[in-house]
Order: C-alpha cells, then sequence, then structure tokens
C-alpha cells in the first residue's frame, strides 16, 4: 500500500476529494507565483533567515511588551474582547490547517519507510515539510500577540510567558538552519496542542466555562516529555556515530550539532518550567483549598463545643438559680 500526497486521491463519484497541500499550493501560487514545493529556505534570501533578523524580532517584542506595561501602568486596561477572539479562533485554525499539512505529507512515508527513516533521514526533510517548516516558523511571531494583548489587558507577565514565546521562534529558527529531519515531531505535538488551547482561549472569550484548563498544560508536559524523547535519541544517535562508534547506535540523523545542542536545551528548559508552573498553579492551589476546608471545619468544631459549653454552664447557672429560691 503506497500514498503520494502529491497528487489527489483517486475518489468514487459522490465521494469529497481531501487533498489539503494542493489547496495550500493554489494560494500559495496565487501570492508567489511558484509552486509550494519549489520554496527553498535560504539563509539571507528568505525573510526571517538570519540569526539577524530572528533576534531582532526578539529584541522588539520584549521592548514592545515591557515598554508598553510601563505605558499601561496608569491608566485603564483596554479589553478588545473582539480582536482577542479572532486573533485566537484564527490561530487555531491555522495550527489546525498545519497539522493536517504535516499528516499528510508524513503518514504516507511512516506508511512506507517507518519513523527511523522519517526522523533522521530524508524523509523528514522534504522540499514539501521545509515549506511547512517554515510556515510554522513564521507563525511563531504571530504568536507573540498574545503578550500583547496580555499587556494591553495589564495581565501579569510571567517569565515562563515572556520566555517560551520567544525562545520558540529561536528554537525553529535554528532547526529550520540546521536541516533537522527530526523537526515534524516536536512541531506536531506542538501544533495538536495550539489547537486545543486556542479553542480554549476563544471559548473563554466568548464567555463560556471551559473546565478542563487543568489538562492543557498537563498536554503540554506530556508534549515535552515526548519531544525530549525524540531530541535526545536523535542527537545521541547523531553524536554517537559521529564520534563515539563504538557505543550502541541505529545510524546517523540528519541535522547540525549546534540545532541538536539548542532544541535539547531550550526544549529541557520548557518541561522544567512547565512543571513547576504546574505545581504552582494547580497542586499549591489545590492544597491551600484543603486547607482552607480544614481551617473552616476547625472553626465550626470550635464553635459547636463553644455552644455547648454555654449551653452546660447556662444550665448550671438555671440549677443555681433554682436551688437558692427554693431557699
Amino acid at each position: 500500500m503506497s500514498f503520494d500526497s502529491t497528487h489527489s486521491f483517486n475518489a468514487s463519484p459522490g465521494v469529497i476529494k481531501i487533498a489539503p497541500w494542493q489547496a495550500l499550493d493554489k494560494v500559495w501560487m496565487s501570492v508567489t507565483g511558484y509552486h509550494a514545493n519549489e520554496f527553498r529556505f535560504v539563509e539571507g534570501v528568505t525573510p526571517m533567515s538570519t540569526l539577524k533578523e530572528t533576534i531582532g524580532m526578539i529584541v522588539l517584542y520584549l521592548v514592545v511588551i515591557f515598554g508598553g506595561r510601563e505605558f499601561m501602568r496608569n491608566r485603564e486596561p483596554l479589553k478588545l474582547n473582539g480582536l482577542f477572539k479572532a486573533h485566537n479562533l484564527f490561530l487555531t485554525l491555522l495550527s489546525g490547517g498545519l497539522l493536517v499539512l504535516f499528516i499528510e505529507q508524513l503518514a504516507p512515508t511512516i506508511w512506507k519507510h517507518g519513523l527511523y527513516q522519517n526522523i533522521c533521514g530524508a524523509d523528514g526533510w522534504t522540499n514539501e515539510l521545509v515549506t511547512l517548516y517554515y510556515l510554522n516558523y513564521i507563525t511563531k511571531y504571530i504568536e507573540l500577540i498574545d503578550t500583547v494583548f496580555l499587556m494591553v489587558k495589564k495581565k501579569p507577565l510571567t517569565f515562563l510567558h515572556t520566555y517560551h514565546h520567544p525562545a520558540t521562534a529561536l528554537l525553529c529558527y535554528t532547526q529550520l538552519i540546521g536541516h533537522t529531519s527530526v523537526s515534524w515531531v516536536p512541531i506536531t505535538l506542538n501544533l495538536t496542542v495550539h489547537v486545543v488551547m486556542y479553542w480554549y482561549y476563544f471559548q473563554s472569550a466568548r464567555g463560556v466555562k471551559v473546565w478542563w484548563k487543568e489538562w492543557i498544560t498537563r498536554m503540554q508536559i506530556a508534549q515535552f516529555i515526548l519531544d525530549l524523547g525524540f531530541v535526545y535519541f536523535a542527537s545521541w544517535d547523531y553524536f554517537a556515530s559521529a564520534h563515539a562508534p563504538y557505543l550502541p547506535h541505529v545510524g546517523r540523523c540528519a541535522g547540525e550539532p549546534f540545532a541538536a545542542v539548542c532544541g535539547c536545551l531550550i526544549l529541557s528548559s520548557y518541561l522544567v518550567l512547565f512543571i513547576m508552573f504546574y505545581i504552582a498553579t494547580y497542586k499549591k492551589a489545590s492544597s491551600r483549598k484543603a486547607n482552607k476546608k480544614s481551617d473552616k471545619a476547625a472553626v465550626s468544631s470550635m464553635k459547636q463545643s463553644a455552644a455547648k459549653v454555654a449551653d452546660s454552664c447556662s444550665g448550671v447557672e438555671h440549677m443555681n438559680s433554682s436551688i437558692v429560691s427554693r431557699k
């Protein structure tokens, strides 16, 4: 059984043809004048393809959000609820669309050549996938607007949030110029989480109460654990084959060493920070609720005991007054 993602699936009359790549190619062609699989990421030529541009955008982001926070300090927070809903709905659909496109490209090659060839070999770095890697990279700059909304609404700017967003843009950049075939694993997992996360934000902006907010953080932690499993394996496979062939390894994973180091460091920091956030936000909050309940129960018990003592004292006084009257 084989698939070819560059051609439409043969379908019977009346059956809807599903061809996400062809839909993207039509849009791409209308904008750029050439096919999507003809795109080439060329450092210094492609927009946002240099370290200088990436760092420049990160610096601009930090100046805007922290400068904006000072600007908003003595001003009323802005609601911008309509824009916030549109932003989150757009990112929900964009993340979902990219995820479908990645699955369309990856499913046939994983089926045909296996997982290892896709995370370490040429199947993980095709022209079509490079186009999707680049589109995903550009979306990281769109997602920086998340923090702008927090800033104008005068919400807290946590270290996790202000670090995670620009670091992800830097991570995507390093993997693009490092040609790491394993890139699709963190990207597709991240897109899956973002579909759920941005849909949650959209629903919350609509005033819908969502009970599964905690599960988004759990999904993110699970995502980083899986990311690190694949990335550590790919990095070990490369370094063992290149520098210590006597150590056990499968082959040699594609990619540059600096990209492997950046991936391992940034993703490891995410896992630590998100676990710390989860404990601080949910575990400590639940323990505080439990303590409040126990405190309330203790106060209630003390009140009941005091009431019993008061009743007993009033009973004794009543008996004493009865004895006195009889005398």
